[in-house]
C-alpha cells in the first residue's frame, strides 16, 4: 500500500481514530489536510507527527464539519490542488433513549454525524472523480446492531452505513470507491462525550465490561481501525466498494448484552 504524495483529508483528526490515522498517513508520505475542533488536542497530534521525522507539514483546519464544509474543501484544494482520499471520521454521541433523548441532542448528532458528512462529501466528489480517488467513512458497530441508551447515535451510524453503500453505487462508474469501517469499542477519548473520564477508575471498569462483550476478549485500539481504513483506501482494495467492514473483535456476531 503506497500513499506517498496522496492528498488525504481526515475529519475528526484531533483525537482517537482520526489522530491515529493522521499519524499513520503522515509516516506514509501523504499530504494531509486535517480537520478538528479541539485546538489543544490538535497541537498534540501535530507534535507527534513532527517528532516522527515527517517533513511535509499537514494543513490544519480548525473547523466544525456541520457548518464549515465549504471552507474545509476550499482550503484543501487551495493548498494541494487535488484530493485523493476523503476519510469521514468526525462524529460524537450523546446518551439517550426514546424517552430521554432531547430534540436538540438528536439534531446535534445528526448535524455532525450525517448532514455534515453528506455536505462535505458532496463538495469533495468532483475532486475525487478527477483523481479516481476514494472515500472511507468511519462508522460504528452501532450502525449494524442495536445498543441501549444510544438511540440517536445508532440511528446516525445506520444512516452513515447506508449512505456509504448508496454513494458507492452512485460513483462506481466514475471510478470512485466508497467504503466504511465499523469499529467496536475502541479505547479512545471518544468516551468523553458519554461522560467517562479516560483516567478514572470508572472508565477502567467500563472498559473491562466492554472487553467481556467482545468475543475476542478485549476492546480495540485505534491503530487496528487505521489498518482497516488504510486497506480500504489503498489500491489493494481496488475491487472493493460499498462495504461495511466491522473491526469489532466479533461483537457484530454476539449480543451486546454479553
Amino acid at each position: 500500500m503506497s500513499f506517498e504524495g496522496k492528498v488525504i483529508l481526515i475529519t475528526g483528526a484531533s483525537s482517537g481514530i482520526g489522530a491515529a490515522a493522521a499519524e499513520f498517513f503522515a509516516k506514509q508520505g501523504s499530504l494531509l489536510a486535517l480537520v478538528g475542533r479541539n485546538e489543544e488536542r490538535f497541537s498534540k497530534v501535530i507534535d507527534k507527527i513532527k517528532e516522527s521525522g515527517v517533513e511535509a507539514e499537514p494543513l490544519v483546519i480548525l473547523a466544525d464539519i456541520s457548518v464549515d464544509y465549504e471552507r474545509i474543501i476550499s482550503e484543501t484544494i487551495e493548498r494541494y490542488g487535488r484530493l485523493n482520499v476523503l476519510i469521514n471520521n468526525a462524529g460524537f454521541a450523546i446518551p439517550g433513549t426514546i424517552e430521554s433523548t432531547r430534540t436538540e441532542d438528536f439534531d446535534s448528532i445528526m448535524s455532525t454525524n450525517v448532514r455534515g458528512t453528506f455536505l462535505l462529501t458532496q463538495l469533495a466528489v468532483p475532486h475525487l472523480i478527477a483523481t479516481k480517488g476514494n472515500i472511507v467513512n468511519v462508522s460504528s458497530i452501532c450502525g449494524l446492531r442495536t445498543f441501549p441508551s444510544l438511540l440517536a447515535y445508532c440511528m446516525a451510524k445506520a444512516a452513515l452505513d447506508h449512505f456509504s453503500r448508496i454513494v458507492a453505487i452512485d460513483l462506481a462508474a466514475k471510478g470512485v470507491r466508497c467504503n466504511a469501517v465499523n469499529p467496536g469499542v475502541i479505547d479512545t477519548n471518544f468516551h468523553d462525550c458519554l461522560g467517562f473520564d479516560k483516567d478514572s477508575v470508572e472508565y477502567a471498569a467500563i472498559m473491562d465490561q466492554y472487553a467481556k462483550m467482545h468475543p475476542i476478549g478485549r476492546v480495540g485500539e485505534s491503530d487496528e481501525c487505521v489498518n482497516a481504513i488504510a486497506f480500504l483506501a489503498s489500491d489493494s482494495a481496488g475491487f472493493i466498494t460499498g462495504v461495511n467492514l466491522p473491526v469489532d473483535g466479533g461483537l457484530n456476531e454476539k449480543s451486546p448484552r454479553g
